[in-house]
């Protein structure tokens, strides 16, 4: 076995499954002190690592071999600690080399969606779409840069001075934020939005009250049909986690191309072809923007496309290729309303090309999009689908809408809980034709339904 160590260790501490929830929440361990001590150790294991032979190794032969350095340092400590405060230190060292320090315990809860960095003595999470500070902290600035720098590195991205803010990902595919001064005024800041580790069907949705089982009916039926889809919504109200569940619908002998800004979807398809945005290099050059990989997609014989979120000039080529045969084709973009999504369409268009006039742009859009998605996130942290509404067309100078259903609000429970139903407004869609023609038939009775909450 080659050498790992300058200083072999002969012996290894097992690994501990359990216990870092208290690990978490021991308020001694954010004093100076023991911050200090658990940095002196990180330096010492660094000094002895022999780096060649650790990069030949396993993942877990090395890690064993780290935690065994580790537990003899410990040990020569002139530092007084329990057998549970070396167990809990060791494993704070390791997460320093093997992961991203502080926020390792914060990646291992299942039920954190967002993690958010203020200052490195400030660290919130979101559970169950409510906000909660944590005891977790960074030592300083510099502690904090260092784990947004491991992040970004590892996915090919930079940021320094010069390019302060970047997007990036990890392993698991939640997706990272970073702003580090100067634009940052306080220090580096840090935004995770976490996903799910299995994505959330339809049915899933349902049963989380997000929708119901008629919604979800009519939402696959037009998938099927290859109707053009816009999911609207304010950030953090479910949008792509609605847009993964509704694309699971389109069948599997289509192809399926991607267009995101970084890679958040996970379609059950096996044929989907990916891409991903590249942000300019130190020089300043090479970058690709969403619009030139939506014109690049229609080269790609693609059956469907789906662009994580519309912002700017691309949406006139995503309208133009709803039009011109790639219909069943899915994006988001924020908004409050189906109505001010059209609104943002008809900006984001005219940015594109400002000669057009605006009622070209109402044109191209009323026969691009067929169905508006509006999600909400409420004050009680439940997300839902508030409107499903049909793009009618165009009467004169204005674009015509029509709710299908509707999510109403009626109150707030003594716990905090928002109260309200689901309600099938009574029109039946003018595309329903159309789902006739494609073999799909809906009950009437879907469109005549209410479904309280409570």
């Amino acid at each position: 076995m080659p050498a790992v160590l300058e200083h072999p260790v002969s012996r290894t501490v097992e690994h501990r499954e359990t216990g870092w929830v208290n690990r978490l929440f021991n308020h001694e361990e954010s004093t100076p002190e023991y911050q200090e001590l658990k940095f002196t150790l990180h330096r010492k294991v660094l000094d002895r690592i022999n780096l060649e032979a650790l990069s030949s190794l396993a993942g877990p032969r090395v890690r064993a071999e780290v935690r065994a350095a580790i537990a003899r340092l410990v040990e020569e400590e002139a530092t007084p600690l329990s057998l549970l405060e070396k167990d809990r230190i060791i494993e704070q060292v390791l997460d320093e080399i093997f992961g991203l320090g502080p926020l390792e315990p914060l990646l291992q809860d299942p039920t954190i969606s967002d993690i958010l960095v203020v200052t490195p003595r400030h660290v919130y999470v979101e559970r169950a779409g409510k906000l909660y500070r944590t005891p977790v902290e960074f030592k300083d600035d510099t502690h904090l840069l260092r784990i947004i720098e491991k992040i970004v590195s590892r996915v090919g991205r930079r940021v320094d001075e010069s390019s302060p803010m970047v997007d990036a990902r990890l392993p698991d595919g939640s997706r990272v934020n970073a702003v580090i001064p100067p634009v940052a005024v306080d220090g580096p800041l840090l935004s995770i939005r976490r996903f799910g580790r299995h994505a959330l069907t339809g049915e899933d949705l349902v049963a989380k009250q997000a929708m119901t089982e008629g919604m979800l009916e009519l939402l696959k039926a037009c998938v099927k049909a290859r109707l053009n889809i816009l999911i609207s919504g304010g950030t953090g109200s479910g949008k792509t986690t609605l847009l993964n569940a509704v694309s699971s619908y389109i069948p599997e002998d289509e192809r399926i191309v991607t267009i995101e800004d970084a890679a958040e979807l996970r379609l059950q398809q096996t044929h989907v072809a990916r891409m991903e945005t590249r942000p300019p290099n130190v020089e300043g050059n090479g970058a690709i923007h969403i619009r030139q990989l939506v014109i690049n997609a229609l080269r790609m014989r693609p059956d469907r496309i789906i662009v994580g979120e519309v912002r700017s000039e691309e949406a006139l080529d995503m309208l133009q290729a709803m039009n011109t045969g790639h219909d069943g084709s899915l994006t988001t973009l924020h908004a409050n309303t189906p109505r001010d999504g059209l609104g943002r369409l008809e900006v984001m268009v005219g940015m594109a090309n400002g000669n057009m006039g605006i009622r070209s742009i109402r044109q191209q859009i009323a026969s691009a999009v067929d169905l508006f998605i509006q999600t909400s996130r409420f004050s009680d942290g439940t997300r839902r689908i508030t409107h499903i509404t049909e793009v009618v067309g165009m009467e004169q100078d204005i674009i015509t809408l029509q709710d299908i259903f509707l999510f109403e609000k009626t109150g707030i429970a003594e716990s905090g809980k928002i109260q309200g139903r689901f309600r099938a407004t009574g029109i039946r869609p003018k595309f329903y034709e159309r789902l006739k023609t494609c073999g799909i038939t809906l009950p009437p009775q879907l469109f005549q339904t209410v479904v309280e909450i409570r």
